[in-house]
Parts: C-alpha cells; sequence; structure tokens
C-alpha cells in the first residue's frame, strides 16, 4: 500500500491545501479535492502560503501543494484526479 493512501475504515482525511490568491492551478485542485474530502468526510483547510514565512521559503514556488494532517504531501500541481482520489481511498 502507498504510504499515501488512506487506509479502509480508516479516519476521514484531514488536509491543507497551500495555495495563494490568484492562484489558478490552486483553484483547480481544491475544486478536484474538495468534493473527494467531503465525501470521505474529512476536512480541507486551504492555507495561504504567503502568509507564513516559512510556509512561504518551502513551498511558494511549487502551488498547490496539499498535505495531510502530518505535512506529508500527497499531491502536487500535475497530480490528475485519479492519483488524488486513489491517494485518498475515494
Amino acid at each position: 500500500m502507498s504510504p499515501f493512501r488512506r487506509p479502509s475504515g480508516g479516519p476521514p482525511p484531514a488536509l491543507r491545501l497551500l495555495s495563494r490568491p490568484g492562484c489558478h492551478l490552486c483553484d483547480e485542485m481544491r475544486a478536484v479535492v474538495f468534493p473527494l474530502v467531503t465525501r470521505l468526510g474529512g476536512t480541507l483547510e486551504t492555507v495561504d502560503v504567503d502568509s507564513d514565512p516559512a510556509l512561504a521559503a518551502r513551498w511558494g514556488n511549487e502551488i498547490p501543494v496539499l498535505l495531510d494532517a502530518q505535512g506529508r504531501v500527497l499531491a502536487k500541481v500535475r497530480d490528475s484526479a485519479a492519483q488524488i482520489a486513489r491517494r485518498l481511498g475515494a
């Protein structure tokens, strides 16, 4: 099993989407991820990467980035909806 895949019957995902205002790729990822997370009973927090200097330094050039509750990367800009759904166990 992939380290990114949510185990069957596991807790609902609590995810963070690192984004910034005006980022159309971020908007596209949110449009894909939000329905998946909602269907699984989880939460999706959208975080402005520029609101925190440490986040901006680490992720500012790589957004959108989808992180799990432990801060592990689940998806980046070019991951497909099918790849994201598999990783979430949807």
